[in-house]
Parts: structure tokens; C-alpha cells; sequence
């Protein structure tokens, strides 16, 4: 089969690709404006890429288009449409379905699917889950919203009867406003956390509270849902039914409990020490991701000590806290922290590693459709409490930075573009420091950029 994949750069489509090429089908795909790490991945997988939505590629002539989320029937101010293979696909009536629907009928079916969702940590607990899998070797197949640097790949099929999956609620496609997840039918799945997220497509936490419980009610009673209990949130979820058999983590009261630092700690079951985890990350974050993985493999019969073992070796994933470069004794990060919650949680994971003495220096780009909307705008101080000093991108907002972030005072700068922004950085950046980069895209290379301008100074 040769299937056209539009929107083929998005993580999600990315990895779709992968999976589609390994089982033997010819794949192409289009999107605008590439970035990595997806990008460097197709090209390594042989995946022709076009850019752009032109109505022209309708001359390939695949059997089936796959169309991502990022495509709509928008149109320009001259009137135009925004994606014009959409369109001239419509008209000529050829066949076309969205990346939930095709891989769940094409890679889902018959295997036992564990599914990894959550508003944050949902990139890094499916590759923690993937890594324990593989470690206890059962051969996982896995689809994963980054890539896992134990795998150095975003997807596979997988040798065994298992399928790891992050599980993301954002809608499935423009013609099913399904959340993404109510496609993969688990037996096993991971409810992380849960807050307010995506403003573009719900108006509310209820809304998505609600599309959380379809995902419960699609898990058959012999499956487990493994939940934070430390989040009210998805207590209420629960609270509106749940068939399945159920295992805590995170609060004192949970089915599975770490004891101690983030990076060595014990994990209690049940009031009994069943494993102990040492390993090079660090936050409270990736601690209760650790026992969400270590909860949902126990279902499969993967035992806590066994996990835990794996998780010593887990490398974590690009983009988490990946260190780009060292220069003159800075340090820059590229972390894909955008909601504020993530990006107080990332900045202070670093605090912990580094200690309280050393400056980190926080540059994000409010880029994400909830953080681009000024939703959460409000949060931002909040979320850079723990930064010495802070530094925004504010290209493309229709609200106001300065505004937003004048409860900092003299420690937050805003840039209107990048070299803007890497201007005000070099002038205040000095050996010792932590430059932590936060974006959900490329952030017009500012790492690099960064690293060739401070090895210049």
C-alpha cells in the first residue's frame, strides 16, 4: 500500500511513518516548516518529504491519505484555502483517513496495548515504559511523541505481543474531534496527571476530564488503569465510572510509593520496599513517572525490582533536559517544556541537579495554540519562580509579554525575535551558568546559535 501522509513531521505522524515503512508500506508525506528531531528521522528512514499542502501531489496517486491534525479547511485572506491537497482530495472524493483511525487498524489490532496519557511526562513515562519492556525482554512495539535515546527511534513495531503507546488527548482530526486516545482501546493505561491544556479545542478542565473518562470506558475489566493519586482531577474522572482494576501512585496513601530522593529512592507496594531505583535523572516529576511505568508493567507480570533495574539504564529522551553543548563553562539546555506547569517543573528539576547556588537562565517561546492564545499568561512568573533570570520570545503573540511577565521586574527580558533574544541573553550570561532553552518547536535553532555566539565572546 502507498499511503501520503499529511502533517508527516508532527511527532505523532512521524512516528506513524516509521511504523508504516517497517511493515513494508511505500510511505510519503508533506508538512511546512521541518524541524528535528522528526525530520532528521524520515530522512534517515528513506521517507520522501514535500513541502508544502499543493494540490499537484494529488498526482502521486497513493491508495490512502492520512491526515494529521495540523490540516483543516482554513482559509488564507485572499480566500484561498490554507491546504489545497485537502481540498482537491475532497473533490475527487479519494480515500482518506486520519493517523489514530489507520493505526489502530493496521498496528493496534490483536496486540495488548499499554497507553501512557496525562496532560505532562507523557513523552518521557512511554519511553520509560518501552525501555522497561525491552528490558525484560519482551520485545515491545512503541510509538512515542520524542525519541527515546536508549532506542534512538521514535517507533517500531516490535517482535512481541506488546504495544507501548503515548496517548495524547488533543483532537484526532478535523473531520473527528475525538481525542486521539479513544483510538487505541488499552488493556493496560496510565493516567498521569490532568489539568488545563489545549484552550484551542476545550473550553474548560471538565471537557477534558471528560474526554479522559471515554479512554476508562474503552479498557476492558481484566485491564488496569495505573493513576496519580495526588491529582483531584483524575479522582473526578474515576468518580464517573471506572470497570477495570485500579493502582495508585504518587500520594502517601498510593499502591506504589517512592521514598527518598528523586534520584535514589526506594518503591514501596503495599507498605513493602520492592525495588530500589538509582539512576541519572532528577525532579520529583520523573520520580512519579518511574512508578506509573513501574505500576502499568507490573500488569503484564514485569516485577517492581525488575523495572527498576531497567530505569538505572533508562537515557531519557531529545528535547528532556538534553544538553546541547558546554562553551566557556555555560551550559545550554533544549527542553520541550511549554505549558507553565511544565516549565516550573523542568526548571525545577534543573535547580535540584545543579544546586542552589549556580544561575539558570530561562528562555522559552510561548509557541503552543493554549500558550499562544494567552490563556495561561497569567502563570508565567509562577512558572519561572525558580529562575535567576528569564527571557521571552514573544514572535507571533497577539497579547502582551512585557505586560504578563512585569511581576518579575528586572529579571525578565522580552525579545521580538531570536537574535533579539540571543542578544539579551549573551549580555548577561557568565561562566557557571545554565542557559535552559523551552520550546515545543525549533525555536529558530537557538542553540546552536547560542553555542556558536558564546564560543565567539
Amino acid at each position: 500500500m502507498h499511503i501520503h501522509i499529511l502533517g508527516i513531521c508532527g511527532t505523532f505522524m512521524g512516528g506513524l511513518a516509521a511504523l508504516a515503512r517497517e511493515a513494508g508500506h511505500r510511505v510519503t508525506g508533506c508538512d511546512a516548516g521541518v524541524y528535528p528531531p522528526m525530520s532528521e528521522q524520515l530522512r534517515a528512514l528513506g521517507i520522501d518529504l514535500i513541502e508544502g499542502f499543493g494540490a499537484d501531489q494529488m498526482a502521486l496517486k497513493p491508495d490512502l491519505y492520512v491526515i494529521g491534525n495540523v490540516v483543516s479547511r482554513a482559509r488564507l485572506p485572499d480566500g484561498m484555502p490554507k491546504f489545497p491537497l485537502m481540498e482537491a482530495i475532497l473533490e475527487a472524493g479519494a480515500p482518506y483517513t486520519s493517523g489514530p483511525q489507520w493505526l489502530s487498524e493496521h498496528v493496534l489490532q490483536g496486540r495488548h496495548v499499554l497507553a501512557v496519557a496525562g496532560t505532562h511526562g507523557k513523552t518521557t513515562t512511554t519511553s520509560m515504559l518501552s525501555w522497561v519492556l525491552e528490558h525484560a525482554g519482551l520485545e515491545p512495539g512503541f510509538l512515542v511523541g520524542g525519541v527515546p535515546l536508549n532506542f534512538g527511534v521514535s517507533a517500531r513495531l516490535g517482535g512481541g505481543r506488546y504495544f507501548v503507546i503515548e496517548a495524547d488527548e488533543y483532537d484526532t482530526a478535523f473531520f473527528d474531534k475525538r481525542s486521539k486516545f479513544v483510538h487505541y482501546r488499552p488493556r493496560t493505561a496510565i493516567l498521569n496527571n490532568l489539568e488545563f491544556d489545549h484552550a484551542d479545542i476545550f473550553d474548560n478542565l471538565a471537557a477534558i476530564e471528560r474526554q479522559f473518562h471515554h479512554l476508562v470506558r474503552t479498557i476492558p475489566g481484566s485491564g488496569r488503569v495505573v493513576v496519580n493519586g495526588l491529582e483531584e482531577s483524575l479522582t473526578r474522572v474515576l468518580a464517573q465510572g471506572c470497570w477495570s482494576d485500579v493502582r495508585t501512585f504518587g500520594s502517601t496513601v498510593s499502591d506504589f510509593v517512592a521514598e527518598g530522593d528523586p534520584s535514589s529512592f526506594q518503591v514501596r507496594q503495599a507498605g513493602h520496599t520492592v525495588a530500589q531505583v538509582q539512576w541519572t535523572l532528577g525532579g520529583v516529576h520523573n520520580q512519579l513517572n518511574a512508578l506509573a511505568a513501574i505500576a502499568a508493567s507490573e500488569h503484564i507480570g514485569v516485577s517492581p525490582n525488575v523495572a527498576a533495574q531497567a530505569l538505572s539504564s533508562f537515557e531519557n529522551v531529545k528535547r528532556r533536559m538534553e544538553v546541547r553543548g558546554t562553551v566557556n563553562g555555560i551550559t545550554v539546555y533544549d527542553d520541550f517544556a511549554h505549558h507553565p506547569t511544565a516549565i516550573r517543573t523542568t526548571i525545577n528539576g534543573l535547580r535540584r541537579q545543579i544546586g542552589p547556588h549556580a544561575r539558570i537562565l530561562a528562555i522559552f517561546e510561548p509557541r503552543s495554540n493554549t500558550m499562544k492564545l494567552g490563556t495561561m499568561k497569567a502563570q508565567l512568573p509562577w512558572s519561572l519562580e525558580e529562575a535567576d533570570l528569564a527571557f521571552c520570545h514573544s514572535g507571533g503573540l497577539d497579547w502582551d509579554a512585557n505586560a504578563a511577565l512585569a511581576p518579575m521586574g528586572e529579571r525578565a527580558q522580552v525579545g521580538a525575535n531570536v537574535p533579539e533574544v540571543i542578544q539579551q541573553v549573551l549580555a548577561q550570561a557568565r561562566p557557571g551558568d545554565h542557559l535552559l532553552c523551552m520550546s515545543n518547536g525549533g525555536f529558530g535553532g537557538i542553540h546552536t546559535q547560542l553555542l556558536t555566539a558564546l564560543g565567539q565572546t
